[in-house]
Formats: C-alpha cells, sequence, structure tokens
C-alpha cells in the first residue's frame, strides 16, 4: 500500500487552500474512479481533501431563469431522481440511470463524474505504455485493443474515450460548469471544458490545477423541446458506452425548429454532434433528415483496425434516437 495523508476539508475555500499547498494532492468526492485508480497505481497522490460532504456543494436549485443548479456534491441517484430533472431534463435521468450499478450511483458525485478518466485497459494496466498516464511512453491501444476507442478526434497521441454518461447529456443541453481556484469563482461551457487530446493526451479537461467544481448550471429547456438518451453497450448492466447519444429536438409543425445531439463512446470526450444539428435545422422531421444528418456527422469518422463497426452502429443510434424523440413529441 502506497500511504497517503488525509484531510476533510471545512469549507470549499479551505478545500481549495489546502490543495494549493500540496501539489500532488488531489480532492475525494464519492471515490468510485479515484480509489480505483490509486488501489492499481495510476494515482499516487500525498495527501487526499475530502469535500464530499460540504453542504453548499449538496443542493439542487431553481434559478430565477428556470435554469437548474446541481451541487457538485449531488449524487448521481438522486439527481436522476430529482422530479425537475425527470420532468424537465428527461435525457439527464436517463443518462444518469444509463450509468455504472445502483450501489454507484449513491455515492458517485455529479463533480466526480464530470472528471472520471477514462476506461481504456492499458491506461489502467501501469505495466504497460501510455501516454495518458505517462506522457511520452507511447500509446499501447494503437495496435492493439480497441472496441471501445475513439473514431472521432483522437491523435497519434491517445485513443480512448471518456466514459461518462452523464457528461454527455449535460452536452446537448449546453451546460455551464462552475468552479472555485485561488482566484475566485468562474464557469466554463462544457465544450470547452473537456478537450481533445491532441499532444497533450494527460489533459481531460481545462480545469487549472487547484481548481474546486462547486456546481454544474443547466439552461431551462426550450419550449416544446423533447429528449432522451440512449447507451448501446455490450451487455445490459454496468458496462460503457460503445457508443451512445443525447439528443433534444423542438419540431412545429413537422419541422425542426432546434436540435443539440452529443455523442459518447467515440471521442476523448463528449462528442457535439454539430454537423448533425445543422443538418437537422429547419429539415422536415423523419427518418431521411435523420439518416442525413448522422452521416454529416460520422463521414468525419476515423476509425481504428478493430473498432470500425462503430461508425455504421453510432448512426444507427442517432436515427432509433431521433425517430424516438420524434415520435414522443407526436403524442
Amino acid at each position: 500500500m502506497i500511504p497517503f495523508d488525509y484531510h476533510r476539508a471545512t469549507s470549499v475555500e479551505d478545500a481549495v487552500t489546502t490543495l494549493a499547498e500540496h501539489p500532488d494532492a488531489m480532492f475525494l468526492a464519492g471515490g468510485t474512479n479515484l480509489v480505483d485508480h490509486m488501489k492499481l497505481g495510476v494515482a499516487q497522490p500525498s495527501l487526499l481533501v475530502d469535500v464530499g460532504h460540504l453542504f453548499p456543494l449538496q443542493d439542487i436549485d431553481v434559478l430565477p431563469d428556470g435554469s437548474l443548479r446541481v451541487g457538485a456534491d449531488v449524487r448521481n441517484a438522486d439527481l436522476a431522481a430529482h422530479p425537475v430533472v425527470r420532468g424537465n431534463y428527461p435525457v439527464l435521468a436517463r443518462a444518469l440511470l444509463s450509468g455504472a450499478s445502483g450501489q454507484l450511483r449513491n455515492l458517485a458525485t455529479t463533480g466526480g463524474n464530470l472528471l472520471q478518466r477514462t476506461r481504456c485497459v492499458y491506461f489502467q494496466d501501469v505495466t504497460t505504455p501510455c501516454n495518458k498516464r505517462e506522457p511520452g511512453t507511447g500509446c499501447s491501444a494503437i495496435g492493439g485493443y480497441v472496441r471501445y476507442h475513439a473514431i472521432l478526434g483522437a491523435s497519434e497521441h491517445c485513443v480512448a474515450v471518456h466514459p461518462s454518461d452523464m457528461a454527455v447529456a449535460m452536452t446537448a443541453l449546453d451546460a455551464q460548469i462552475v468552479y472555485v481556484d485561488a482566484d475566485g469563482d468562474h464557469r466554463r461551457p462544457i465544450e470547452e471544458f473537456y478537450r481533445l487530446p491532441g499532444d497533450e493526451p494527460d489533459r481531460d479537461t481545462t480545469l487549472p490545477h487547484g481548481a474546486l467544481i462547486t456546481a454544474v448550471e443547466i439552461p431551462a429547456p426550450p419550449a416544446g423541446a423533447h429528449s432522451t438518451y440512449r447507451k448501446v453497450r455490450d451487455r445490459a448492466s454496468y458496462a460503457f458506452a460503445l457508443t451512445s447519444v443525447a439528443a433534444e429536438l423542438v419540431i412545429e409543425d413537422g419541422t425542426i425548429g432546434a436540435a443539440r445531439i452529443a455523442l459518447g463512446g467515440v471521442a476523448h470526450k463528449p462528442w457535439r454532434a454539430s454537423l448533425a444539428e445543422r443538418a437537422l435545422i429547419g429539415a422536415p422531421a423523419g427518418a431521411e433528415a435523420f439518416e442525413q444528418a448522422a452521416a454529416a456527422e460520422l463521414d468525419q469518422s476515423e476509425p481504428l483496425d478493430g473498432n470500425e463497426f462503430k461508425v455504421a452502429l453510432t448512426k444507427r443510434a442517432i436515427v432509433a434516437i431521433l425517430t424516438a424523440v420524434m415520435e414522443g413529441h407526436a403524442r
């Protein structure tokens, strides 16, 4: 066992200050990802700063403008069951219920879910080279086992994918990440929060070192919006996505007035399907438009030798979920 120190933060300010004083310290909330990585030797912090009990981070509030503010310590199970989430953001509720097991959802937090790291088998095996774990050592996945790996936005340095279901839904919902660092409070659109691997695959996000996520704010859904989430996986329970789709449509008189789509299991970050969105807006809702939108997005894919099937699978998933949203609108 690798020894480490533990500090139970008394406030957000105490947590941020303590981490700033210890460069190799890490925040601990639910611990469902970090503790696993400590056991595997992937993460070796000298100090854990426990923030999972801070009351200001445990609230879910509807703001005056109709947006939803979710504290970073809200458990995934509680967020999925919240009546406002179930009523106004079904895409988020379904994404949360698609993730992990019931036991893990009872412990995992909103902030921790956003920051979970890839489940690439090479990243988690410290005996293999991995640029994400040790920059400059190489990517063992290239030429290796890539069934779960990226078909969009990868680089020669990393082909791993982001594992979160919740983050895919929040990307489709244009969520804002609220965080605190030594310079005060900040917010960042979720699309700017995550990053592609490029030549720095060890950096999953643009979050500054030592910053603590305190909340996520989700805009009120547009009038007439319908949304849902679908995850395609190897087994029905406790498996990461081969591909997933979060979609929200506004359909008026049979024409698509607004579209928001994000994909999971296909890239280093939740992938905003902007090409598909542009192809849909103004088009008549139906199979032809859905197929054209899926093709527009996936025509830019670059599958690896061993995961080519994900291209057709993702196209079919996009069409299927858009059809489900359209049918839900019609009822």
